[in-house]
């Protein structure tokens, strides 16, 4: 094993973007640890891609919302590689829903998935990340924290919270050696299920990229690689946009 070998936990890597990202990490040598609320053959698939690259990977089934859940993942990952070196807090809902129709009930759910669980998270693995020669924690972002969207006023608000707690912690954890960072994809082509409400986001329709097309996972996810790899141990605390120029931050 390679003396520097990592191990990375992704949240919601059963498709799209999380998928993506625990592939990519997986291509670079590192051991994954896979999650998903529930069982599904799609999280069984990305586990036998990434074995593929002859890296280790374990499935942690959790509810990353909850303190049982988050725990639970991180005691996964502790007990199948004895380390954590990355996370990469990806889960989260799409829920498309009018201000006027949206109820606490709602807007909580979405809060605890985007922001409560990145929290908890962080905070379940951080002494784990303490003891790492080169930690990262990233949040995924999204694009409609910055432009606004109609419809989606608890997810804007969730992703936006994101940005807050990436320059937070990067003053927090500096200390420790943890790079902390948010990655924030735009017009990106994904699968979108049920938890997606109504299809295609109202921003994606209003906003083009300057280069002419839409992303994929795949690029997002080799931006997530760099920002865990050696190369970009100076870059912390910093938002970065990828979105073909739909948004210029």
């Amino acid at each position: 094993m390679n003396k520097l070998q990592q191990v990375a936990i992704v949240t919601g890597s059963a498709r799209n973007i999380g998928r993506a990202i625990a592939i990519e990490l997986a291509k670079s040598g590192i051991d994954v640890v896979l999650n998903g609320r529930s069982q599904s053959h799609e999280l069984e698939e990305v586990q036998a891609e990434i074995q593929a690259f002859g890296v280790r990977s374990v499935i942690s089934i959790a509810d990353i919302s909850t303190e049982e859940g988050a725990n639970s993942l991180v005691k996964a990952a502790i007990d199948h590689f004895g380390q954590i070196d990355i996370l990469v807090n990806n889960a989260a809902l799409r829920r498309h829903v009018a201000f006027s129709d949206l109820d606490y009930v709602a807007w909580r759910e979405v809060m605890q998935t985007i922001l409560d669980g990145a929290y908890l998270c962080s905070a379940a693995a951080l002494p784990y990340l303490k003891n790492s020669k080169m930690a990262s924690i990233i949040f995924m972002g999204g694009m409609s924290a910055h432009t606004g969207s109609k419809d989606r006023a608890h997810v804007v608000t969730a992703k936006m919270g994101l940005v807050g707690l990436t320059k937070a912690l990067a003053h927090d954890l500096s200390e420790f050696g943890i790079n902390v960072n948010c990655v924030v994809p735009g017009l990106i082509d994904t699968v979108r299920g049920e938890s997606a409400g109504k299809g295609t986001p109202e921003h994606h329709k209003k906003n083009t990229s300057l280069i002419g097309r839409r992303g994929d996972v795949s690029e997002v996810a080799q931006l997530v690689q760099f920002l865990c790899s050696d190369k970009s141990r100076y870059i912390t605390g910093q938002t970065i946009h990828a979105n073909g120029g739909a948004f210029l931050a």
